[in-house]
């Protein structure tokens, strides 16, 4: 049985087809036809229903609406299975407000992002109501950069956090949960690591150029077990994303781990943020391709990798599986990816912060903690640290 579409709208609770329509556009497995007139298409009713019954009301908000975070919330925002994306933009924020997001992606196409509500501070989306009655934000994404030593993003979002919520970090290094598990230590955390490449061409225009996959997985630090009702949220959690991600969203490699799998992913990711990005910079402004043409340039990225790699085991009590790839596979893949230029690189010629804590600081800190050494990790962040605070003290001295 066929529903005519404006018999839909009223079943959804939505006044017109042009509403249902805008809905229809950010839900990854219905695509609706431009108005035109009184033309409109049938969807079967069964299939409706069942998506609009099928979970009771899910509130999520991103914090951080760059080319990253919005990819990711289109494919969670899923109107007729409640579950609500919400954004905090700063930058971007008029442009999404408007306009919502315009994503044109390798996997899925182009369309448009409506998300459930756009805020331009965190302040403002902790005050939001529906209905009113104050939203309960059941996931709290944080997709911004981690600069520990610019500011603790735990406090930032300390407003929206209630005891039903969940935090998920979506964020480059290691180390980026502990500020969080501190600050909430009753909130389950969801650890993730991204492998894509996308960027904001403009203001809410979001381009995909390849790969989607995310691996997640709960963050207790030790402070509780699998069995306790931290670990067992938490678990929960992953489980949810990985299925909304994957058969709403239509992302085909969501990994779910457990806590260590999912910290030596970070770690994995580390062997290369880690060596190419302050090399980077320090090299005088050299791509990461152009990087190992250099035989020396090759040896000094190589030996990052490897000491990275001996010292996993004695970080986290299990080494990396033989399905991530080496250190020598990383370089061969790197020559074939010409014109590529790590955020840290751009970051420095933008004169922005650095994301030295994260990507060097610290695992040397972390390593250290558990006696290991590291002397190259900690050649490359005393010399990066200081050559942006001697960037920062000149900058001074101009003003």
């Amino acid at each position: 049985m066929d529903l005519g579409v404006s018999a839909v709208a009223k079943v959804a609770g939505l006044g017109s087809f042009c509403q249902l329509r805008n809905v229809c556009n950010s839900f990854s497995c219905i695509r609706m036809p431009p108005v035109h007139n009184n033309c409109g298409i049938s969807i079967p009713i069964k299939t409706l229903l069942t998506s609009l019954f099928t979970y009771s009301r899910v509130d999520i908000i991103f914090v951080g609406a760059g080319a990253v975070g919005c990819f990711y919330a289109s494919r969670l925002h899923h109107p007729f299975q409640n579950i609500h994306v919400s954004l905090v933009a700063r930058s971007n924020y008029a442009a999404i407000q408007k306009d919502g997001v315009k994503l044109q992606t390798r996997s899925f196409g182009d369309y448009t992002f409506n998300p459930d509500a756009a805020f331009p501070s965190v302040d403002a989306a902790a005050a939001a109501s529906s209905s009113d009655v104050k939203r309960d934000w059941h996931y709290i994404f944080v997709t911004t950069k981690a600069l520990p030593d610019i500011s603790d993003d735990s406090s930032i979002i300390e407003p929206l956090v209630g005891p039903k919520s969940c935090i998920v970090l979506i964020q480059n290094g290691v180390g980026v949960e502990e500020p969080f598990r501190k600050r909430f230590p009753n909130n389950p955390i969801i650890s993730a690591v991204t492998v894509v490449s996308a960027e904001q061409t403009s203001p809410g225009t979001i381009r995909q150029n390849r790969w989607t996959r995310i691996s997640i997985g709960p963050y207790t630090d030790g402070l509780a077990l699998k069995e306790s009702e931290l670990g067992r949220r938490g678990t929960e959690s992953t489980e949810a994303l990985h299925r909304w991600w994957t058969d709403l969203g239509g992302i085909k490699d969501v990994d779910p781990h457990d806590e260590v799998g999912l910290q030596t992913v970070r770690w994995h990711k580390l062997c290369i943020n880690a060596a190419m990005n302050p090399s980077a910079v320090l090299s005088g402004g050299r791509g990461n391709a152009d990087m190992v043409s250099d035989d020396e340039l090759q040896r000094h990225l190589l030996g990052i990798m490897h000491e990275i790699r001996d010292a996993v085991p004695k970080i986290l009590g299990r080494p990396f599986p033989d399905s991530m790839a080496k250190p020598e596979k990383i370089i061969e893949s790197t020559a074939r990816n010409k014109g590529a230029r790590p955020s840290m690189l751009l970051d420095w010629e933008a004169g922005k912060p650095l994301e030295l804590e994260v990507i060097l600081g610290n695992p040397v800190r972390i390593a250290r903690e558990r006696g290991v050494d590291m002397p190259r990790l900690q050649s490359l962040y005393a010399l990066l640290r200081s050559t942006q605070a001697m960037r920062k003290r000149e900058a001074k001295g101009k003003l």
